[in-house]
């Protein structure tokens, strides 16, 4: 029974996970070689909505702020930069290169009730913040229930 609370991702063989990437793979880039990778980075990200607006974060680990960039326009939030690579050293022999490098690009739509003069960005070890105040005219009124006895 407390299995089905864990996701699906941490009970699936990975190779599961393997297959739907070089299937994704095949169908962006069909004109591929055989066994070649075209790595694809995508942060990962968590969305939550409170009471006074919207919190983004976004797994960036390796990067600086300087290489982040944050832009709200149309109704949409991007974050996006560049993960660069590490330069060949002489005398090194790689024999495996696992770590993706190059541009990435995360697009979320976001309502148009949003407070835009109030955002803010924060980069930490790695993980990027980003506070999405609501406006306040959208913000639920509270309102006192008084007694008349």
């Amino acid at each position: 029974m407390v299995r089905s609370l864990v996701p699906l991702w941490h009970r699936a063989p990975r190779s599961l996970f393997d297959l739907q990437s070089e299937m994704e793979n095949l169908f962006q880039h069909p004109f591929a070689s055989a066994g070649e990778v075209t790595p694809r980075i995508t942060p990962r990200i968590n969305l939550v909505e409170t009471e006074h607006g919207y919190e983004v974060s976004a797994e960036l680990p390796g990067l600086n702020p300087e290489d982040v960039k944050v832009e709200l326009e149309n109704g949409q939030l991007m974050i996006s930069g560049e993960v660069k690579s590490e330069s060949e050293e002489e005398g090194k022999t790689f024999h495996r290169v696992e770590r993706c490098y190059g541009q990435f690009q995360r697009l979320l739509n976001v309502p148009d009730t949003l407070d835009e003069q109030r955002i803010e960005a924060d980069f930490t070890n790695g993980v990027l913040r980003i506070q999405l105040p609501k406006a306040e005219k959208v913000r639920p009124k509270k309102i006192e229930v008084k007694s008349s006895k």
